[in-house]
């Protein structure tokens, strides 16, 4: 409450404000005052650590697709393909297949300029395009592996992973899509009308003639998805440990990923078209300056989050849970939502709400599957002002705290809720057919 009113009231900043926030709870935790700058200091470090070169890279490859037109041109592709009616459906099919194997920030920077491009074209509402943008990808990372939060349960639990994958996508794709094509249609949805942010997408509109062929445009676009994807399909398939795996994931992980994409779209969309070195760069340059708030805030909600468990307040919640007598699946989603309200972290949420339920699954006769789903569902629930995810979220589609709270936290929450209905029903199946 104190956070909302810094910042709705009193209209401070973002970053002044979290980190206000982080330093009254540390002292009300009882946090001695000689830890708290270290604490602050490590939150801060491993947020801005995950997320900076990924966000970075990703803005600047977004940025020299926009300004060389080969943003408009896939925009205009999938309009052609789809028409403008159906952009929604375009963005919630382009968001899953890529959001499968990728990253929720990874994949957001990647899609938001083609979203904004849609959103300059069209005339639409940016919340209408980039919505089920946003939702689809929530729902890909939260629930499957091999993002890393399922994965981690899945290894806990010592579940098949193809099969959370098999099973999870029964679950992910219904709930996802349907929260996504319905929840820009709420009214208080619609009655929001967020401008496109300054700086992250080029104004201008290219002719067919300026623009990047589509192959091309394409090829860039999704190389990234293509490196990251090729290495998590080699680990799952081949396993183990050897030189050629670890180079493969080298190549793969996000950062490096998106690197080798920035150099080939500098290439690509630099001399190969005939723009000097001297424009690429001063695209890139431009889209760091608009990244600069986004990635502060980004760290100050790391901070508020290191803040709340140096706290302790995981280990309270695992002592009050203990012993409650529910389903283990329930149990299992109950404690994973109970930890995301409580820390924002979903990896933290998952890792400790599947060891809590961990000795529960031994005599339940649940499916492990059902129970990396049911974890990786509730950890999605209630993404508020302590999970660096909602900030992104915010400052890219540029919404008020209070507007932000009643597009993500909304729409996290009903899809929480829709997966475990989903997990349930999964597991009733399965007991069925008896397998």
């Amino acid at each position: 409450m104190v956070l909302l009113l810094l910042m709705t009231r009193l209209k401070l900043n973002g970053f002044a404000a979290l980190l206000l926030v982080a330093v009254g709870v540390a002292l009300v935790q009882g946090i001695p005052v000689v830890d708290i700058p270290d604490i602050l200091s490590e939150g801060i470090g491993g947020q801005i650590g995950d997320t900076m070169l990924v966000i970075g890279l990703g803005a600047m490859v977004g940025r020299i697709m926009g300004d060389s037109g080969a943003a408009q041109r896939i925009a205009g592709t999938l309009l052609d393909a789809f028409g403008p009616r159906w952009v929604q459906v375009a963005m919630v099919v382009t968001s899953m297949l890529i959001g499968v194997t990728m990253f929720y920030e990874v994949a957001f920077i990647i899609i938001v300029p083609i979203a904004f491009t849609l959103v300059r074209v069209t005339g639409a509402n940016l919340l209408w395009v980039g919505l089920p943008m946003s939702i689809s990808l929530s729902t890909m990372h939260s629930f499957l592996p091999p993002h890393p939060g399922p994965t981690a349960v899945a290894a806990t639990f010592h579940a098949s992973v193809g099969l959370t994958l098999f099973y999870g996508l029964f679950i992910a794709i219904p709930a996802g899509a349907l929260i996504a094509l319905l929840w820009p249609r709420l009214p208080f949805i619609k009655a929001m009308n967020p401008s496109i942010p300054q700086g992250l997408v080029s104004e201008r509109e290219f002719t067919d003639e300026e623009m990047p062929g589509l192959g091309w445009s394409l090829f860039v676009a999704l190389f990234p998805v293509i490196l990251i994807a090729g290495a998590a399909v080699t680990d799952m398939a081949a396993g183990g440990e050897s030189p050629f795996l670890h180079s493969v994931a080298f190549i793969g992980s996000a950062p490096v990923a998106l690197l080798l994409t920035l150099l080939l779209a500098i290439w690509a969309f630099g001399p190969r078209i005939g723009r000097s070195l001297e424009d690429v760069s001063a695209s890139c340059t431009s889209a760091v300056k608009a990244m600069a708030m986004i990635l502060l805030v980004i760290g100050a909600g790391g901070a508020f989050k290191n803040v709340l468990v140096e706290g302790g307040i995981s280990d309270y919640i695992k002592d009050v849970t203990d012993s409650w007598s529910i389903s283990p699946i329930v149990l299992a989603w109950l404690i994973a939502v109970i930890l995301r309200i409580a820390l924002g972290s979903a990896t933290v949420a998952v890792v400790t709400a599947s060891g809590v339920v961990l000795p529960l699954l031994a005599g339940s006769g649940t499916h492990a599957e059902m129970m990396v789903l049911a974890v990786s569902c509730g950890s999605i629930a209630f993404s508020h002002v302590n999970d660096p995810g909602f900030w992104l979220f915010k400052e890219y589609f540029n919404l008020s705290v209070i507007q932000a709270i009643k597009v993500r936290t909304t729409y996290t929450t009903v899809l929480s809720v829709l997966g475990l209905g989903g997990v349930l029903a999964v597991e009733w199946a399965l007991e069925v057919l008896n397998l």
